[in-house]
C-alpha cells in the first residue's frame, strides 16, 4: 500500500519552512503546500470524488498546480493533466475519455475548459486569485488514502498516429519509483537545491523530474508560466538556480536570447534534457556559453517518463540518449520483436518499474504496445559497443515541435471540416529553432479557389496553438498507396513552404 502523496507528507514533516514553490515573489513553503493539498482534499470530497475518481487539471505552471495535484493524490483521485492551450472540444474529448468527475481550470483558460465540462455534464471549478478564499472555507484533510502499487495517480494523454489520444496509466508505484530515480540519480537533488520549473507541469517530464523530483527530496522548483527565453536566464540568476530541465527549443531559445553572454549562469550545476533530441552544436554551444554540462535523456509518457540517461559519473556521448536507467532495461527489436545485432537499427523496446499499466480502456491497443513486459516505443535507434543508444528516426508520423507532441490525424480533422477540403496530409517539416514544424498539404473539390493562409486560419480557431500548421500549400492530389491510403511520408513541403 502506497500513495506518491506520502513524498509530501514526509518532507513537509522534514522541510516544512523551506520554499517548496516559487513564481516570482510569491513563496509556498512545504507547509503551506501540504496545507493547501488537505483543503484540496477535502474540496473534493465535499463534491462527492471518491477514491479512483478522475480529476481533470488545466492549468499553467502556477503554485495552483502542485496544490490540487497533491490534494487530489492524496485522497486516492486520479489526476488527468491537460494542456491548458486545449481548445473547449478538445478538452470535452479528454473529460469524456477518461470520465472525468470535475475539472479545475486557471481563470485564463476556463472559458475553453468550461465549454467542456458543460458538454460532457460536469463542472468546472474556476481557479483564480481568490481560489484561497475557497480553500480556506474547508479544513485540511489530513489523511493520505492507502493505494495499491499498481492503482492508477494519473492518466497522461498521448498523441499516437492512427485514432485519438490514448490515456497512459501511470500508476503510484510508477511514479514514485520514476521521481526517486530522476532526483537521485540523474540530478542528485538535495533540499540546497533550487530547480527550474519551466517544463510544462501537465507533461510527464515537468511533473515527474520537475514537481514530484523536487517534493522528494525538499528541493525549491521556480516556476515559469509560459517559456520565455529571457525570463529564464532572469529567474536562474535572480533564484540562483541549480538544476534546469528542458527540451531542446528551450536551450536554443536561452542561447540566442538579447543579454545571453552577459546572463549570470554560475549557480547552475546540472542541466539535463529530453523531450526530442538536441542537436550536438546546441548542445556544445551551450555549454561553452554558459560554463556548464548538459545532460540528454529520454521517454516517454508511457515510461514515466525517464528510461535513459547520460548519467553524471559516466562517460557521457553526445548525440546519445545515454543508457538504460535503474530499474529499467531496454533493447533493440525488428518487426517481429526479436533481437537485432548490436549496431542494427531496429525498435527501441523497454521493460522494467516505469513502464505504464496500460492505456485507459483500450485493451488491444495495450495488448500491441506491450507483450511479455515489453513496451514497444515507435522510434529507432541503435545501441554501441558499450550500451549507449542513439536515436536514428522516429517510426511513427508523430510531429515533435518544441518538445510538444503533434498529432498529424487532429490537424487534419480540423481542415477537413472546411467545405471545400477532399484531402488532407499532415507532415513535420524540419526547423531549426523548434526542431518540427507542422505543415499540411491540401487538396481542394472541383470549383473552390482558396489558399493556405485562409486554411490555416481556418486550422487555428479551432486548434490549440502549438497544434496549427504554421504551413499550408494546395496540391493537385496527394501521394497513395495501393489502398488508397494517403502516404504521408512521401508528402513534401515546396522549397519555400508559406508560414
Amino acid at each position: 500500500m502506497t500513495n506518491l502523496a506520502d513524498n509530501l507528507t514526509k518532507t513537509a514533516e522534514k522541510h516544512g519552512d523551506r520554499p517548496a514553490v516559487k513564481l516570482d515573489d510569491f513563496v509556498l513553503t512545504y507547509a503551506e503546500l501540504q496545507d493547501g493539498a488537505g483543503r484540496v482534499a477535502a474540496l473534493l470530497k465535499d463534491k462527492g470524488v471518491e477514491p479512483g475518481d478522475r480529476v481533470g487539471l488545466v492549468l499553467p505552471n502556477v503554485p495552483h498546480f502542485p496544490v490540487l495535484f497533491y490534494g487530489a493524490i492524496s485522497m486516492g483521485a486520479v489526476v488527468v493533466p491537460m494542456n491548458p492551450l486545449l481548445k473547449g472540444r478538445e478538452v470535452k474529448y479528454y473529460l469524456e475519455d477518461s470520465g472525468a468527475k470535475i475539472v479545475f481550470a486557471w481563470k485564463d483558460m476556463a472559458e475553453e475548459a468550461g465549454k467542456g465540462a458543460e458538454a460532457v455534464g460536469i463542472e468546472c471549478v474556476e481557479v483564480g486569485d481568490d481560489f484561497v478564499e475557497v480553500l480556506a472555507g474547508h479544513e485540511p484533510d489530513t489523511e493520505v488514502v492507502s493505494r495499491e502499487d499498481d492503482d492508477n495517480v494519473v492518466l497522461l494523454y498521448t498523441s499516437g498516429t492512427t485514432g485519438q489520444p490514448k490515456g497512459a496509466e501511470l500508476t503510484h508505484h510508477n511514479m514514485i519509483t520514476n521521481a526517486a530515480t530522476s532526483a537521485e540519480t540523474l540530478v542528485e537533488l538535495t533540499e540546497e537545491d533550487v530547480v527550474m520549473g519551466c517544463l510544462p507541469l501537465f507533461h510527464v517530464f515537468g511533473l515527474t523530474c520537475g514537481l514530484n523530483a523536487s517534493v522528494l527530496k525538499g528541493s525549491c522548483l521556480t516556476l515559469i508560466p509560459r517559456f520565455d527565453p529571457g525570463k529564464a536566464l532572469e529567474v536562474v540568476a535572480r533564484d540562483h538556480v541549480t538544476v534546469f530541465e528542458g527540451v531542446p527549443t528551450m536551450y536554443a531559445g536561452m542561447l540566442h536570447a538579447d543579454g545571453a553572454e552577459d546572463a549570470d549562469m554560475s549557480s547552475l550545476r546540472t542541466c539535463i534534457s529530453g523531450g526530442s533530441a538536441m542537436p550536438v552544436e546546441v548542445m556544445k554551444n551551450f555549454e561553452k556559453t554558459f560554463d556548464c554540462i548538459v545532460l540528454e535523456g529520454y521517454g516517454l509518457s508511457e515510461t514515466s517518463p525517464v528510461a535513459s540517461f547520460n548519467q553524471p559519473g559516466q562517460e557521457r556521448k553526445p548525440g546519445s540518449i545515454g543508457t538504460p536507467v535503474r530499474g529499467v532495461e531496454m533493447k533493440i527489436v525488428d518487426d517481429d520483436r526479436k533481437d537485432v545485432d548490436q549496431g542494427e537499427v531496429g525498435e527501441i523496446a523497454i521493460k522494467g518499474e516505469n513502464i505504464m499499466k496500460g492505456y485507459w480502456g483500450r485493451e488491444e491497443d495495450t495488448a500491441e504496445a506491450i507483450q511479455d513486459g515489453w513496451f514497444t516505443t515507435g522510434d529507432m535507434a541503435k545501441v554501441d559497443e558499450d550500451g549507449y543508444f542513439f536515436i536514428v528516426d522516429r517510426k511513427k508520423d508523430l510531429i515533435i515541435r518544441g518538445g510538444q507532441n503533434v498529432y498529424p490525424a487532429d490537424i487534419e480533422e480540423a481542415l477537413y471540416r472546411y467545405p471545400g477540403v477532399v484531402e488532407a496530409a499532415v507532415i513535420g517539416i524540419e526547423d531549426d529553432n523548434l526542431g518540427e514544424e507542422v505543415g499540411a498539404a491540401v487538396a481542394l473539390k472541383d470549383g473552390y479557389d482558396v489558399d493556405g493562409e485562409e486554411l490555416q486560419a481556418f486550422a487555428k480557431e479551432r486548434l490549440a496553438a502549438y497544434k496549427y500548421p504554421r504551413a499550408v500549400w494546395i496540391v493537385d492530389e496527394l501521394p497513395k498507396g495501393p489502398t488508397g491510403k494517403i502516404l504521408r511520408r512521401e508528402v513534401e513541403a515546396p522549397e519555400k513552404a508559406p508560414k
